[in-house]
């Protein structure tokens, strides 16, 4: 999470790392990252990935918002819409979940939207967020977790670690929920 390129392809992999641990520690081993999902239109690459019978049953994406968050968070919104729905086309009971890394040392107010960035971002996942049967809409995710980072001097977490548990206790019981086969036990 600390390599000094903005565009770094390896600064979430102690984050994917982490998930890998927190599924496991709640029931379900095995999960990997890197993982190549089918989807309705295209394979994707997904952050972390947990299959049972050959199939995957939960996807997490993994971003990081750091620089020019004028420019994509509007984009981060439009890409987990179109990465859900491409796996969910695929696979309908898919659980799905996001993790946002975001630089709290970069916001600004936008004026178009009447709110910083990190306000606008939230809100409009959060509208994303908690996709439960029987409705299950297509292009919506099960849970989200934002993180707020501060690279200002050096890399701190600022918040939202609180929130890391519900996360996965959300996730793992969606995965649960629609694969009955699956023991009960937390």
């Amino acid at each position: 999470m600390t390599e000094g390129k903005a565009t770094s392809t390896k600064r979430l992999d102690g984050l994917a790392r982490f998930c890998v641990a927190e599924l496991a520690g709640r029931g379900l081993p095995a999960a990997v990252t890197e993982a190549t999902l089918p989807g309705g239109g295209r394979e994707k690459s997904w952050d972390v990935a947990w299959r049972m019978d050959d199939k995957p049953r939960l996807a997490i994406s993994l971003k990081s918002l750091l620089k020019n968050l004028g420019g994509t968070v509007p984009n981060r919104v439009d890409d987990l819409m179109g990465e859900v729905t491409n796996v969910q086309m695929y696979s309908p009971e898919i659980v799905t979940g996001y993790i946002m890394l975001f630089n709290v040392a970069e916001d600004t107010y936008s004026r178009l939207h009447d709110s910083t960035w990190s306000e606008l971002l939230k809100s409009r996942i959060t509208r994303l967020s908690g996709r439960r049967p029987p409705s299950w809409s297509i292009g919506m995710i099960e849970a989200s977790l934002f993180l707020e980072v501060d690279f200002s001097e050096g890399p701190r977490l600022v918040s939202g670690a609180a929130e890391a548990a519900p996360f996965f206790d959300r996730l793992v019981a969606a995965v649960r929920n629609r694969n009955p086969v699956l023991e009960r036990a937390p």
